[in-house]
């Protein structure tokens, strides 16, 4: 099993005002997808910007492992010369995904119609998440899953030698389920179909096309009817990724609870699936605008403009728009401690699933710095104190869990004791600039180790 190692303490400061241009890493979820379907084509698939951050890197090995060319050119720049639909290799060794549950998962539905065995395994965090939700739909296919008890990693996984379609309802929201079925779904003759009642970020859909899937899209009164004609051959693709809107949504809440702050994202990838921390922000009072508007790659993006604001309220986030922030919610309740009144969160089970339990572990985190907080199985509620009136002063366990951690950096910065981690390490999984690019911003972030 994989580890972080030692972990790292770290502690954030009120510091003065955050200003300047934040240039965050391109899109995790994108990064990952590029290198998957890129493995999944004949010829040669060419990426700008890819995120290189751990879990993306694991993916990378993942692919190699597969029996695809995965190059690093240096600079954000990748190649992926691909082995086609159907031609992955059984790996040699055990697929170590780290923390990473979209890769386990996607790589799971890209190899589960492939005649191959492949053993997974990763991190303390990730081998105690659920993957049944995954393993389920897949085995429609005629793939077998053998791990343990309650489907977690360890695990593994026999793939379908004469897979047949399917036709699959996904019963939550997870955008991780759906892709793992439509990536399943491209070696298995004739044609694959997944409803979902609530659209998820719509990635995968966008990015079979552009690879030359044929991939239909309808909504119905039945949900989000996504059709796909399996066995097709990919074309390898020029992709750029955009920047991350996950990762945006720190330095995009730090400028808007620290003083004086203007802080500029540029880049940022606004699709309507991944955008609605942006627009509850706004909901909430913020000074947040969209610069430079424009699509690049098929996918809408601007600059993000964020500058300190007094002045937010607290609001209920409509539960439809959960899908479209899921791994926001724990900057968010950030903010709406620094906003007056309350924050109500419904629709979020699925923040229990996560690299941790994000519910207990914010609520837990939040409490312990001042914040009156109320929660259920699939909701909570901030009861924010205002600008300049959050105690702070808490040492939060970050749970191998990389936006908890970033989350309580982000609250150190303006609370009125400083907020600490027992450990910052999984913040290299998604944001490994994290601490220097807010640092170049004006945070003070330190390590217990210097």
């Amino acid at each position: 099993m994989s580890g972080h190692g030692t972990p790292v303490p770290m502690t954030s400061r009120a510091c003065g005002p955050l200003t300047g241009v934040a240039e965050v890493p391109g899109d995790k979820s994108i990064s990952h997808r590029s290198l998957i379907l890129g493995a999944m084509c004949v010829g040669e698939t060419r990426i700008t910007g890819l995120l290189e951050g751990d879990d993306v890197l694991d993916t990378a090995k993942a692919m190699r492992a597969f029996g695809a060319t995965v190059t690093d050119h240096g600079g954000g720049e990748w190649s992926v010369q691909g082995v086609g639909v159907g031609g992955f290799a059984e790996p040699a060794g055990v697929i170590d995904c780290g923390n990473s549950g979209t890769g386990v998962r996607l790589i799971m539905g890209a190899m589960a119609t492939t005649g191959i065995t492949a053993i997974f395994t990763g991190d303390a965090s990730l081998c105690s998440r659920p993957m049944g939700r995954v393993t389920d739909p897949l085995a429609l296919f005629g793939t077998r899953a053998v791990g343990r008890e309650g489907g977690r990693l360890p695990m593994t996984l026999v793939g379908a030698a004469d897979p047949v379609p399917v036709r699959y309802v996904v019963p939550v929201p997870s955008a991780q389920v759906k892709s793992a079925v439509l990536l399943a779904g491209l070696n298995a003759p004739g044609q694959t179909v997944v409803i979902e009642k609530e659209a998820t970020r719509d990635h995968t859909e966008r990015m079979l096309a552009g690879f030359g899937a044929e991939i239909d899209v309808e909504d119905t009164d039945e949900g989000r009817v996504i059709t796909l004609q399996g066995q097709p051959e990919l074309q390898p693709q020029q992709i750029a990724v955009p920047r991350d809107p996950s990762s945006a949504a720190f330095p995009v809440c730090a400028a808007l609870i620290v003083p004086g702050s203007d802080v500029l994202v540029p880049g940022i990838g606004l699709n309507p699936t991944r955008a609605g921390l942006f627009t509850t922000l706004r909901e909430m009072g913020a000074d947040l605008t969209y610069e430079n508007e424009r699509i690049e790659g098929g996918e809408p993006v601007a600059d993000l403009r964020a500058r300190y604001s007094p002045d937010m309220k607290g609001i209920s986030v409509p539960p439809a728009r959960a899908a479209s922030m899921i791994d926001e919610y724990p900057v968010l309740s950030v903010v709406a401690c620094f906003a007056t009144g309350v924050t109500d969160m419904q629709g979020v089970r699925e923040l229990r699933v996560k690299e941790s339990d994000r519910i207990d572990a914010m609520a837990k985190g939040l409490r312990a710095a001042g914040i009156d907080v109320a929660e259920g199985d699939d909701w909570w509620q901030v009861t924010g104190l205002g600008a300049g009136n959050v105690p702070g002063g808490a040492t939060v366990e970050s749970r191998l869990d990389h936006r908890i951690a970033m989350a309580f950096m982000v609250m150190g910065m303006a609370s009125q004791k400083p907020m600490s981690v027992d450990d910052g390490s999984p913040i290299t999984t998604s944001f490994p600039i994290f601490e220097p690019l807010m640092a170049q911003l004006g945070a003070q972030v330190s390590r217990a180790n210097g």
